[in-house]
């Protein structure tokens, strides 16, 4: 019995391994992409939660599979990058003569970042990035809504702009 029990847990935990990646690391990517999009979904953003959580996930997978393979996994951040670069300049807008979407795009390379960084095995650190960064956006965004002083230029413009969207 003994002997059966230990075959059938051997099989059990065979089914849901996921190595070389972990479940801890998979966890990590998912709630540090659904935290930062959801903030972003809630303003009406790009790159809510489901992008959010792909980008963490795609990042996280590329660096501890390069790892695992032994691979330069230096060399995959490089081109992750790259890649995310080409991916956050998708996201800015040039309209009526306001540049929209850097914030967007910014957020992108934290999220590939903080996968990164769960994909070099941090996961903690990752999740308390995240969090932090969600106390960023959301703490900056309401401080540039309530101080007038920094509401000129191009934040003045953008509001405008904003505004007769709403209408």
């Amino acid at each position: 019995m003994i002997q059966f029990l230990g075959v059938v847990s051997h099989y059990f935990l065979g089914m849901v391994s996921i190595a070389p990646l972990t479940w801890v690391g998979v966890f990590a990517v998912i709630f540090s992409g659904v935290i930062i999009g959801m903030e972003r979904q809630i303003l009406g953003k790009p790159a809510g939660m489901k992008t959010s959580v792909l980008i963490t996930m795609s990042t996280y997978l590329f660096v501890a599979i390069s790892i695992y393979m032994g691979t330069d996994y230096l060399r995959v951040v490089g081109q992750v990058v790259t890649g995310v670069g080409f991916l956050g300049g998708g996201v800015i807008l040039s309209r009526e003569g306001v540049i929209q979407g850097m914030t967007s795009a910014s957020v992108i390379w934290i999220l590939s970042a903080i996968g990164v960084i769960i994909g070099l095995g941090y996961p903690l650190i990752g999740v308390k990035l995240a969090v932090l960064m969600v106390l960023v956006l959301y703490g900056l965004g309401f401080i540039e809504r309530k101080t007038p002083f920094l509401q000129r230029g191009v934040h003045r413009l953008h509001r405008k702009i904003n505004a007769k969207d709403d209408e």
